[in-house]
């Protein structure tokens, strides 16, 4: 058995079974899509196994979710091998079957759950969002309707999906364990592509304009697995990479620290590999977030001079600069680099078009959007390589300001709440999922993580475990009780 397995409890079979055998149908048709092309045939099998999908939606809602959580990580992937076919649509979908399965088989009571102040902060930002439809600035309504979606209403709806279905600790260990498989997964897939080579689609995708952000200086390649592109696959390899160095820290069996340590290490280097700068803020954002929820003042001095050692390494030593992927994580701490200075360039230029815009230029004014709908606009042409960037300009000073003050109120109630968990396998878990929600907002500064596949997914049902944490916790036992088993593998 695995020890990762031996470590965690086990969720409710029927759901497991279903969200399995539905995340492989999904998997199996976009893998012989992806492979054979044989469009015709994929429908004559696919659609069958769709169908099965939606009864899973519509009949358990909870492995209906599940599914979706696990498809979340290589449903853009797919658009290297078959760039037509509608993965967005399909992920509404499946939204909306799980919300229908959730009409059907959640009691009335079921309501109650939303009352807290996450879900009010979410819909609140939501609404702000839909007033936005009607800024007079804005060039195109209709992009509305689809910039909308990765904006606020994916968020809305996994927080709602996931406070009226997650009821039970065995859920949040499942949620981890699918993101820890799929994130090994994803790190051995780049290091085939990095140390062995691309599949023809891959080759396809930067010969399309990948090249342009993944193959620097024409020779330096930035592996980018079955992820969108290499920013949201090294940002999540850093995040799983923080968890399982926490997670090396809280457990107490040798072997199991053993088992986190490897995985920590693969993830880690994923992340190199990856050769993106700004999810290194994920390991120095979170890791003295840990020290100080910890309050263990060795813990904190040990901690702290081996972060301070890290930054000076990087900072003002020239150790490791013939490592091309010691030289990128470097450049990530140097203020003259040439990437960040026309980024902050960029923001000038902005903070210039909008200063007289307190509502921005509208939602899905910049970036693809805006390049898709408004291409004869300024915003239409601006490059928004930042996820609070993309707030501000679509949403304005007013915008920014709110989003900003929820993003904060969520993480103080998840701080109140993570540090009060008694059991100690339950705490160490939210503990390190926290410390990376915290570092993954940071380094959004520096991308769009937020808002993106598959670390929009983890993100929204993360804050849901911080508000009903506290409840999960009192079905555990108590600190002094032996850890309880999972029993998946």
């Amino acid at each position: 058995m695995s020890l990762l397995a031996e470590s965690i409890p086990a969720p409710n079979a029927r759901d497991i079974k279903w969200a399995v055998i539905g995340t492989a149908a999904a998997i199996g048709i976009g893998a012989f899509i992806a492979v054979g092309k044989l469009l015709a045939l994929a429908a004559l099998i696919g659609i069958p196994i769709l169908i099965g999908l939606a009864a899973i939606c519509l009949t358990r809602p909870l492995a209906g979710l599940m599914i979706y959580f696990n498809i979340n990580f290589f449903i853009l992937g797919l658009g290297r091998f078959l760039p037509d076919a509608p993965y967005g649509l399909l992920i509404d979908l499946m939204l909306v079957l799980i919300f229908m399965g959730i009409f059907f088989t959640i009691k009335r009571t079921g309501e109650q759950r939303l009352r807290n102040p996450i879900f009010y902060l979410v819909l609140a930002w939501f609404m702000y969002t839909v007033l936005l439809f009607f800024n007079p600035l804005s060039q195109s309504q209709v992009v509305w309707f689809f910039a909308i979606r990765g904006l606020s209403l994916y968020w809305l709806l996994v927080v709602i999906a996931g406070f009226l279905l997650l009821d039970n600790p065995k859920h949040l260990y499942w949620l981890v364990t699918c993101w820890l498989v799929w994130s090994l997964l994803g790190a051995l897939w780049s290091f085939k592509q990095y140390y062995i080579g691309l599949t023809p689609g891959e080759q396809q995708w930067l010969a399309e304009g990948g090249a342009k952000t993944h193959l620097l200086f024409g020779k330096q390649f930035r592996a980018f697995s079955f992820y969108s592109d290499a920013g949201q696959f090294g940002a999540d390899m850093a995040h799983a990479a923080l968890f399982c160095g926490i997670m090396v820290i809280e457990s107490k069996n040798f072997a199991r620290r053993l088992l986190f340590a490897v995985l920590a290490g693969v993830y880690f280097w994923g992340f190199a590999v990856a050769g993106t700068r700004g999810p290194l803020f994920i390991f120095f954002a979170g890791l003295p977030l840990y020290f100080i929820i910890k309050r263990n003042i060795p813990l904190i001095i040990v901690g702290f001079l081996a972060l301070g050692l890290a930054f000076s390494v990087l900072k003002f030593t020239r150790v490791g600069q013939g490592n091309y992927q010691v030289l990128r994580m470097r450049s990530a701490l140097n203020m003259e680099d040439k990437s960040l200075q026309v980024r902050i360039v960029n923001q000038l230029i902005l903070m210039e078009y909008l200063k007289d815009k307190p509502f921005g230029g509208g939602v899905g004014s910049g970036g693809d959007w805006g390049r898709r709908f408004s291409p004869d606009s300024f915003l239409g042409h601006v490059a928004l390589d930042s996820w609070f960037v993309k707030i501000w300009v679509e949403g304005g000073v007013v915008g920014l300001i709110f989003h900003l003050l929820s993003l904060i109120a969520i993480c103080i109630i998840g701080f109140r709440n993570v540090s009060r968990l008694r059991n100690p396998l339950f705490k160490s878990t939210m503990i390190g999922i926290y410390c990376g929600f915290v570092g993954i907002l940071v380094a959004s500064y520096g991308n769009q993580l937020f808002g993106q596949h598959p670390i929009d997914a983890e993100m929204y049902l993360t804050m849901v475990f911080f508000a009903i944490c506290p409840k999960l916790d009192k079905m555990l036992p108590g600190p002094e009780l032996e850890q309880p088993r999972f029993s998946l593998f």
